[in-house]
């Protein structure tokens, strides 16, 4: 058994695990996992740098997540960092920040490492379900990016495209320097536009239309899922592995995509941080479903951060 710390330091959150590794059996012992919105990747897209208090926010989450690593003793920490890190012409400042703090220096992964790392996360358990067929498509919407990958036991194509849910909304849900409440439907449209451009990419180089099982990660994805199973408060245990069909995805969409930020913001299962992004990320979620046929989403809570942990261990 190996102790281990993984860090996924995304666009509009930054998530720890700490957990026992036991590698002969495949098992991943959950002793601490946490999240915190920190929009890093505030304004990137159209700076081209990381803003000076989103660089504070994120520092204040690694001080916090250093207390946690020390409490519980883990021998190995690994910090990856994706899309708005990659993009920024300030990342020094950022890793300087991070080694400061945590001792590590983050690793700002490629796309395709990127996808790899979400593959294993939320696959290594569902291997042995007769009930769901493969090939699986792993779908990761993150805040500035969004993962493909399929495979098998093995990844075996993978490709990452510039569409999320922070992306998506500053780049037209947001009008005279607000998002919109609620967006106009040339907004959506546009959104829908970009998605479906982004989706174009994706099977360039990624046989989406294979997959049988459709498996759905990180935020945009779980939040979906318990306003689905309409949650009185967010349940990581009801959420993982719940179905969703494409159906109820779509009716949520349009709900979320319709609605202001108030009545957004009043969803019990909703995080505050996820309140004005949320509609962008149903989106891509329902766009991707409609592309490939998928019947229903395989929600996992199990995901690239995961797969960081496997990394290490």
């Amino acid at each position: 058994m190996t102790r281990v710390a993984a860090i996924d330091c995304g666009t509009n959150s930054i998530r720890l695990l700490v957990a026992d590794a036991y590698p002969e059996t495949g098992e991943l012992v959950e002793l601490d996992r946490r999240m915190t919105i920190v929009r890093l990747g505030q304004g990137v897209d159209r700076t081209g740098r990381l803003a000076p208090e989103a660089l504070e926010r994120t520092f204040a989450a690694c001080r916090e997540y250093a207390a946690v690593i020390k409490e519980h003793g883990a021998e190995r920490l690994r910090f990856v960092a994706t899309s708005a890190s990659r993009d920024a012409e300030n990342r020094d400042e950022f890793v300087r920040g991070v080694v400061g703090i945590l001792g590590v220096e983050p690793e700002v992964i490629t796309g395709d490492q990127e996808a790899e790392f979400s593959f294993t996360g939320a696959t290594k358990e569902l291997t042995g379900r007769e009930d769901l067929a493969r090939p699986f498509l792993v779908v990761d919407i993150g805040g500035g990016s969004t993962e493909f990958v399929v495979g098998d036991d093995h990844v075996r194509a993978a490709r990452s495209v510039d569409v999320g849910c922070v992306r998506m909304t500053e780049r037209h849900l947001v009008r005279d320097g607000k998002v919109s409440d609620p967006p106009t439907e040339e907004q959506i449209a546009a959104t829908r536009a970009d998605i479906e451009a982004a989706l174009d990419l994706a099977e360039e180089t990624v046989p989406l239309r294979e997959a049988r099982t459709l498996v759905g990660l990180a935020g945009s994805v779980t939040t979906v899922s318990a306003i689905a199973q309409d949650l009185p408060e967010y349940d990581s245990e009801a959420i993982h592995h719940s179905r969703i069909p494409r159906d109820r995805v779509r009716e949520i969409t349009g709900g979320l995509l319709h609605s202001t930020h108030a009545e957004r913001a009043a969803i019990p299962s909703m995080h505050p941080g996820r309140v004005d992004v949320i509609g962008a990320g149903a989106l891509v979620l329902l766009a991707i479903m409609e592309r490939i046929g998928a019947e229903e989403v395989v929600v996992s809570e199990h995901d690239i951060l995961d797969g960081i942990a496997w990394s290490v261990a």
